[in-house]
This record gives structure tokens, sequence and C-alpha cells, in this order.
């Protein structure tokens, strides 16, 4: 049997546990080249407001940072073990850094081998560049990935760049040994319950930790409880926590949110006021991502949110074409004036200078 390298202990424990994870834009300057100072600043700021760890190199820190003509890959990685390697012993605390791992097999053995190096615990493994591979082939390709490094598994929904994946499919990608967690991201109910129900039925409901993906359904993700029937006995699964790129702006009180979902979920009774809430979460990630225009400016709408933060400088993204959409700077007013307890621009502002700092 193959090896397959295990993360520390800790890291799995941590994310059991459950916490934030923001997926971590990229800071550019109005040269479209990496703003280091802005992007340790951003790392900074999701530290501080208590995030249990960093995504990079993953769909929101754009994908487009692997091309040749950026080459900003292995910068922006280094950049972010650094940051938070000083925070972490600054604090004592032990941050779970993610690198996102994409391309085929060849290129994905690359960035995995690439993230171990550079400090990383395991890889969030996208299967979007892989289109209509069938599944057998799809598993080789992801058990080859994770005999090199530690894997969080990834649906992400088409609409970004991702596949469809069937129950098929992810009962036997549940069985890689050093499957630590999965992201589930296809912004799909029938889909979302694939994968928890192919987790139970692998017999991996213990082993591996769910992660809500899903910026549309924050909130209920993380306060539904699962219970799917075997054979021997029915299984309870949760998503523990999230990984998310609506996580990567407000995050402070993104932390707060998930503490309190913990805390009433096991308390047996959902409060109204948090399903409320719900609504609202849902309500700003449709300006932030920009739904109305089937998600053309989720990045950029991200970055807009930051940028009046003062934690950005603008919104550019590496494709000049990848800007906000019409009227979505609109929205993202709307939102702001609808809900303004769930910023955290006070957060921010007290810190910022010290995070803009060296």
């Amino acid at each position: 049997m193959p090896d397959y390298p295990q993360a520390p202990a800790w890291v799995g424990e941590i994310l059991h546990e459950g916490i934030v994870i923001p997926a971590h834009p990229l800071a550019l300057t109005r040269q479209r080249k990496l703003d280091e100072r802005r992007q340790r600043a951003l790392t900074r700021y999701y530290h501080a407001a208590g995030s249990g760890g960093v995504a990079v190199g993953v769909h929101t820190t754009q994908f487009e940072i692997r091309l040749p003509e950026f080459g900003l890959f292995k910068p922006v990685l280094e950049l972010a073990t650094e940051t938070l390697r000083e925070q972490d012993a600054a604090v004592g605390r032990k941050t779970v850094r993610i690198a996102g791992i994409c391309g085929p097999t060849k290129q994905a053995v690359a960035e995995a081998e690439l993230a171990r190096e550079t400090g990383y615990h395991l890889g969030l493994l996208s299967l979007g560049a892989l289109g209509k591979t069938p599944d057998n082939a799809l598993i080789e390709h992801c058990r080859t990935v994770a005999q090199h490094f530690p894997i969080m598994g990834f649906y992400l929904q088409p609409a970004v760049g991702g596949r469809l994946l069937s129950v098929g499919f992810w009962r036997e990608f549940a069985s890689i040994p050093n499957l630590l967690a999965i992201k589930i991201a296809p912004f799909n109910r029938y889909q979302t319950f694939d994968v928890v129900r192919a987790v139970a039925e692998a017999g991996r409901a213990n082993d591996i930790a769910l992660y809500t993906g899903n910026d549309d359904n924050i909130v209920l993700d993380l306060l539904t409880t699962y219970t799917i029937p075997k054979s021997d006995g029915a299984v309870s699964l949760r998503m523990t926590g999230g990984l998310l790129g609506h996580w990567a702006c407000w995050t402070k009180n993104a932390v707060a949110l998930l503490n309190r979902c913990k805390i009433d979920r096991e308390g047996g009774q959902i409060p109204a006021d948090l399903l409320t809430l719900a609504g609202k979460v849902t309500d700003c990630n449709a300006a932030f991502f920009d739904a109305a225009n089937q998600f053309a400016g989720c990045i950029p709408g991200i970055h807009e949110v930051l940028r009046r933060q003062r934690l950005l400088e603008n919104t550019f993204c590496l494709k000049s074409e990848e800007t906000l959409s019409p009227s979505q700077s609109e929205e993202i007013d709307r939102v702001y004036h609808a809900y303004p307890e769930l910023n955290d621009d006070v957060f921010v502002a007290t810190h910022l200078d010290a995070w803009l700092a060296g």
C-alpha cells in the first residue's frame, strides 16, 4: 500500500473542532503587481480576527497567480506562511495553513510538493481542470496527489469553474487515508447532501471534517445535523466550520457567528433570530458575490468591501476585465446600510495601521 503523508495531529483536531478559514484574496498595486504590504496586512487581519486557518492559492486568491506571466504562486504562498508564523509566535497560537492545489496530475503534484516545502499543512484539491475525466481516473488523480501531501476535498460550484461529482466518486474519495476534510461548495442542496451521505456511507464520519463552502447558505449549513441511515445504524454529521470567500471580509464577525452557531446547535434549540440572521448573511453574499450576474464579480466584490475598509488600495484583479458588475457597488451599499451589525469596520479601523506597518 502506498505511503500517505500525514498532517500534524493538532491540525486534524482543530479542523474537527470547527474554525473560520477565510479564502485569502490577492492584494495588487495599481500596476497589477503584488502589493506585499497589503497582502501581509490581510493575513494579519485574519489572524487577529480569530481565524483558525487561512486558505491561500485558492479561487479567491485568483487561479491566474500560477500563470508564467505573473509567477505569483510561490511568492504568495511564502508570504502567507511567513506572516502566519510570525503572528502565531507572537501570541502562542497554531493556525492551519491550507494551500490551493489544482490542474492536471503533474501540475497538482508539483503544487502539493511546493505547498509542503513552503510550510503548509494540507492542500485544498480542486478538480475543475479535469473536465469530464471519469470517476476512476479522477480518484487515481486524487490518490496520486495525496501520496505527496495531505488533502482537503473541494466540491466547487460549476459557475466558477467546478464540475459535477457523483455520490460514487465522493464515497471512493472518502477512503483516501490522509483526507482530513472536505469543503462542500456546490451552492446546491442536493449536491451538498451527496457529499455528506458519501462520507457517512464510507464509514469516515469520525475521520473527515466537513466544512461549508456554500457562501449562499452559511448559517443553515452550520446549524444543520444530517442523519444518514446505514445498515448498522444511523450516523449523524455536521459541518464543523467554513472555508469561505465570504469570510475574507467582515471576518471578526464571522468568528463570532461560528461560535454562536456552535453554542446554539449544541444546546439543541435554534433561536428564531439566528434563522433571520441566516437570511441577512445570504443577502450580503448575494451582493459581495454578484449573484445577480452569475457571480461574475465575486472576487472584485470581496475586494470592494476590503477597499472600503482600507485593507486594499483597489479592487484590481490580474485579469483586467474582471471588475465589479454594473450596480454591484450599489448592492454592497445596500447591504452595508441594511445590516450594519454584520460588518467589522470598527475592529479593522482600530488595528489597520499596525497591520500595515512593516
